[in-house]
């Protein structure tokens, strides 16, 4: 008699799952242009380094940007070393993250889980909206959940093994040598997040022999080498940089208010539960009987990856429930142990073999929902200049300038496929004693590691004859009302207008005349328009 064929559930092929995976989180990557500030920023400082040749030093217009460690530059500027500047080589350092966090999940979970409950956990997981979407956004919130998730995974699995005597070290070494990810992917979370994790994992389950694991000198070594170089590298060169990148952008961003997007220790509860639809809605479900029945579902250890994948989850939620300042992508980390639990919930359900055709419904209609998500994002209104670009045929030639007026407009340079800093003109005074977390701080901070290039970039508004009236163009970029504060430009050539910015084509003076900027008075001239405030949400 003919062996019927296994189950789709049951027989997953690893290395299809995972192109597959990639495939679905890259197919959309394209379709929208960058956001502005955050993707704006990244992936102009991805493209920064490329232009500069400088592979060591991430830089926000020339000068040092240490908001954040260099891994996501690196994987943007490799990308857009082949592609040029587009928005999916931009955006493809978080659609790395996302597959490295799903396939993560399905490996761990197929070999220690049962097929059944992997296949539909990397399934939820994929087809999230908050998932998804993320995987779309080139910040660095993707990247640094994908090296988490990964690093956790591997170091449970290593215990694991170890504790059954299979081979262990590489899954170890691969633990580690993701923690070193994370730490060049966003800092000191993508080590202390997955410590934290395995820590109370292995107490709750009584493994503290497990714990031995993190003396593992191999493994200290793979972290030292991997992420070591890079800081040590620039805290030789810039003496400040450890007070700055740590202390500040760590410990005191954690510990402080006066940061942007304040909001209570709730605040994450609503996203995972609103983000995470439908398939969160299966929570409610009520349980069967059939809990932790399956085809295969005598392999051992699920209540200890059920504590996991709690502990797991708690720790990302309450890690960040605690500083004042929260976004919403820095809880992306806790979507696969959510994923995890989710899918199990529907495998415990009653009536399983009843649900499964709605499993099916369910997957396609949470694809469906992720793919109206990207259309939505596609026609939102972005704040202004995320579309200002020249017109066709029209280009900055090699010796002329581009300068923006009160505000640093991030996605300009990616666009205009700049290969030199741009000139910003504002009250520099002023910003020095500006505390708030936006574009001005940005640049301003930055400047302090590198005064010279400063001097040179930007540019005191009082000042603006002496960068303006030189024998080569300048090209300005401001808000569309910007000629009423500055009738000078009146007689440049207005070259582009995109919601609320415009760009305009300065002449200069050929002769190099310092008063080429006095006109006649206009009667329509008015106070300066409030600057764009480039709204930050760095993470």
């Amino acid at each position: 008699m003919k062996r019927a064929a296994p189950a789709w559930w049951t027989s997953p092929r690893p290395l299809w799952i995972i192109v597959a995976l990639f495939a679905w989180l890259l197919a959309t990557a394209w379709m929208r242009p960058l956001m502005a500030p955050d993707e704006g920023r990244y992936g102009g400082v991805a493209l920064a380094m490329l232009r500069s040749g400088d592979w060591l030093v991430p830089r926000l217009d020339g000068l040092p940007f240490f908001h954040k460690p260099p891994l996501f530059y690196w994987i943007g500027a490799a990308a857009m070393s082949v592609t040029g500047p587009v928005e999916w080589a931009a955006r493809l350092p978080s659609v790395l993250g996302g597959a490295v966090a799903a396939a993560a999940l399905f490996l761990f979970l197929r070999r220690w889980s049962t097929a059944r409950l992997a296949v539909l956990s990397t399934v939820v997981l994929a087809t999230t909206p908050f998932f998804f979407l993320g995987a779309q956004f080139a910040n660095l919130d993707m990247l640094v959940a994908g090296c988490i998730s990964a690093t956790v995974l591997l170091a449970a699995g290593a215990a694991l093994a170890r504790e059954r005597e299979e081979p262990w070290r590489a899954l170890l070494a691969g633990a580690w040598l993701f923690a070193a990810a994370g730490l060049l992917a966003k800092g000191l979370i993508g080590l202390v997040l997955p410590a934290m994790v395995i820590v109370i994992w292995c107490a709750a389950t009584r493994r503290l022999a497990s714990l031995r694991l993190a003396l593992w000198l191999p493994g200290w070594a793979v972290l030292l080498a991997v992420a070591g170089p890079w800081f040590v590298a620039m805290q030789l060169r810039y003496p400040e940089f450890f007070d700055y990148f740590v202390v500040t952008q760590h410990f005191r961003r954690f510990a402080s208010s006066g940061f942007n997007n304040e909001h209570g220790f709730w605040f994450y509860l609503p996203v995972l539960a609103g983000l995470t639809l439908p398939w969160f809605a299966w929570v409610f479900v009520p349980r069967g009987s059939n809990e932790g029945t399956s085809d295969d579902a005598a392999r051992p250890r699920l209540p200890d990856i059920d504590r996991l994948m709690w502990i797991w989850l708690a720790v990302i939620v309450v890690f960040f429930s605690l500083p004042r300042s929260k976004l919403v992508g820095y809880v992306l980390p806790a979507l696969p142990p959510l994923a995890y639990l989710i899918a199990q919930r529907v495998l415990a359900s009653r009536s399983l073999e009843a649900l499964l055709p709605k499993v099916r419904a369910m997957t396609l209609a949470a694809a469906t929902v992720c793919i109206g998500c990207v259309v939505a994002v596609m026609v939102y209104s972005s704040p202004p200049g995320t579309r200002l670009r020249l017109p066709a045929g029209q280009a900055v030639a090699p010796g002329e300038q581009v300068l923006m007026l009160d505000g640093y407009h991030y996605e300009i340079p990616f666009y205009w496929d700049l290969r030199e800093p741009v000139l910003v003109a504002d009250d520099w005074k002023a910003a020095a004693e500006d505390t708030r977390d936006n574009w001005r701080k940005e640049i301003f901070d930055a400047s302090r590691f590198d005064p010279a290039r400063a001097a040179r970039t930007l540019v005191d508004r009082t000042e603006l004859a002496d960068v303006l009236c030189v024998p080569h163009a300048t090209w300005v970029v401001g808000s569309n009302t910007a000629h009423l504060a500055n009738p000078w430009l009146h007689h440049a050539q207005l070259v582009a207008v995109n919601d609320g910015l415009a760009a305009w084509r300065f002449k200069g003076s050929a002769t190099g005349d310092p008063h080429c900027l006095d006109t006649a008075p206009f009667p329509a001239a008015v106070p300066a328009p409030a600057p764009h405030s480039g709204a930050n949400g760095n993470g």
